[in-house]
């Protein structure tokens, strides 16, 4: 069995995609046979130009090869994004010219890897197993809804290649169950959910315990800054109506960072860290530096489905978790993650009340990380994937 395994975010990259289809290869590895091969088609890092890592274009193992393309660096710009894709999509087709495989999987937030991997597939006639991490239709509707010619050309166009990718896959697994209306329409793939989890390096991490070592309280937030997060919305407000005794560190970067900074600096804000993006070993240092460890979506329709990744890492650790979401993720942290704040999106005074009514308490999350361990989860994914073609 031959697997083409399409991600456009992969290791050494640092974001949420790279993270889970970097695990999930591996476990795939396990489950294959001797005689399998599984061709691994990524991208060296790209999505910042304040954090850049090597990569090696080729890599190649005993039953695997990771192909690594070079595209273009963007900062979260739609034009950008559009090229760096269409690179990508062009070195794909490239290689896989004159190779056969029995199945194409592609792991997809922006739709378009996962139309990628249905070219594939009918190229090679074969199977079609999708991982699904947003609905990119959805969130273009409602990035561009005050723009109503571009709203509905792009809704309608990106509608049809929705349509031509997941009509007549074979299996689509959706990484948050707030997804299952919207793909209801979709009838003839079958259906798995299969969600973000935990990484082991975070687990172990977070094993030490906390303590209260006193003012000013550091609110953490590490991710991709971009319309998505809104954090430009409600930090730079919320930090200075909480004054002193909190210090906000926010570590990124993305498309609406110069409008967070450009907020932070209209309002005179001096309790707010900006710091580029790091790697792993420095971002656990600042986790366990941190009072609270903060995520935040922006108040959009479509974001009331999706699952931020955040929310794993950040419940590996005893700290008391901010959570600025609405919609299925406010109800998950609600049921799965104790000790949280939970406040409105965009809300800054919802977020400043319930942070000053709140009593500081540590508290380790022992059956949130065995429920949403990454390796358990990938273990199943992983599974499922090998068994389609069985």
């Amino acid at each position: 069995m031959r697997i083409l395994y399409l991600t456009y975010y992969f290791r050494p990259d640092l974001c949420a995609g790279s993270f889970r289809n970097s695990s999930l290869f591996e476990a795939v590895l396990d489950q294959i046979g001797e005689n399998d091969f599984v061709h691994v088609i990524t991208t060296i890092p790209n999505r910042y130009g304040s954090y850049s890592v090597e990569g090696l274009a080729e890599e190649v193992g005993k039953n695997y090869r990771i192909d690594r393309l070079t595209v273009p660096m963007h900062a979260s710009g739609m034009v950008e994004q559009a090229k760096a894709f269409t690179s990508y999509y062009k070195g794909v087709m490239k290689l896989i010219k004159n190779e056969h495989y029995d199945m194409v999987f592609a792991s997809s937030s922006r739709l378009f890897t996962a139309f990628l991997g249905k070219r594939c597939s009918v190229m090679n006639r074969c199977p079609l197993y999708l991982d699904i991490r947003d609905i990119f239709v959805d969130t273009m509707k409602d990035i561009f809804k005050d723009k109503t010619l571009v709203r509905v050309t792009a809704g309608w166009v990106l509608g049809l290649i929705e349509k031509y990718t997941f009509k007549n896959a074979n299996h689509i697994n959706l990484i948050s169950g707030g997804f299952k209306p919207y793909f209801a329409k979709y009838k003839k793939p079958t259906y798995s959910e299969y969600s973000n989890g935990i990484d082991d390096v975070f687990i172990e991490a977070g094993q030490e315990s906390s303590a209260d070592n006193g003012k000013p309280y550091i609110i953490t937030y590490a991710g991709n800054m971009g319309s998505g997060q809104g954090l430009e919305k409600i930090i730079p407000e919320a930090a200075k109506k909480l004054g002193s005794d909190y210090k906000f560190r926010l570590i990124g970067d993305g498309g609406t960072r110069k409008k967070l900074e450009e907020k932070l600096k209209e309002l005179n804000v001096d309790n707010v860290e900006l710091l580029n993006p790091v790697a792993r070993k420095e971002l656990i240092q600042y986790y366990k530096e941190s009072t609270f460890l903060f995520f935040h979506l922006n108040d959009l329709e479509a974001f009331k489905k999706v699952m931020p990744s955040k929310m794993f890492e950040y419940g590996a650790f005893d700290k008391p978790i901010i959570a600025g979401v609405g919609g299925y993720a406010a109800q998950f942290v609600d049921k799965n993650i104790p000790n949280h704040i939970l406040f409105k999106p965009t809300d800054v005074d919802d977020f400043v009340n319930q942070m000053k009514a709140y009593q500081l308490k540590f508290e380790r999350r022992d059956e949130f990380i065995k429920n949403f361990s990454r390796k358990s989860i990938d273990d199943k994914l992983a599974k499922s994937i090998v068994g389609i073609m069985k």
